[in-house]
């Protein structure tokens, strides 16, 4: 049985990632995904807000409030069922040509999801995981 949900979100804001270094974050989320850094609210520590579509990343450097970068060794087995988020690319092939000519590390893949999806799982700067896929075929 299905129950009326109470909170009613309309739609996921932002996630928030803690990293080591702003630089190196920026250029990964802006230079190589393509997403475009946006106004961040004056505050009094350091990080950037990223954003595609309607959807933000928001970074935090790491620090004693903030914690440590990165998510670190969760004990997974299969990295695909584990903490990750994903981007959805036009042309899979050519992305897969660029996180091999950058030289980007590769968790797993490619490989087909049963959907007909191509997908690939890539560490970002901090060792955070980010799944690159294509379009349902």
């Amino acid at each position: 049985m299905q129950t009326e949900p109470s909170l009613r979100a309309t739609a996921l804001d932002h996630l928030t990632l803690i990293v080591a270094d702003l630089e190196a974050t920026r250029k990964f989320y802006v230079d190589f995904i393509g997403m475009t850094e946006s106004q961040r609210p004056n505050f009094d520590f350091p990080g950037a807000w990223f954003q595609i579509g309607k959807i933000q990343i928001h970074v935090t450097c790491s620090g004693e409030l903030a914690g440590l970068a990165g998510w670190g060794d969760r004990q997974v087995k299969s990295i695909s069922r584990g903490h990750h988020f994903a981007f959805t690319v036009d042309d899979f092939d050519e992305a897969m040509e660029t996180i091999d000519r950058l030289g980007i590390k590769v968790g797993d893949g490619p490989k087909c999801r049963p959907d007909g999806a191509k997908q690939v799982y890539i560490y970002d700067p901090d060792g955070h995981l980010v799944e690159i896929c294509s379009s349902v075929v």
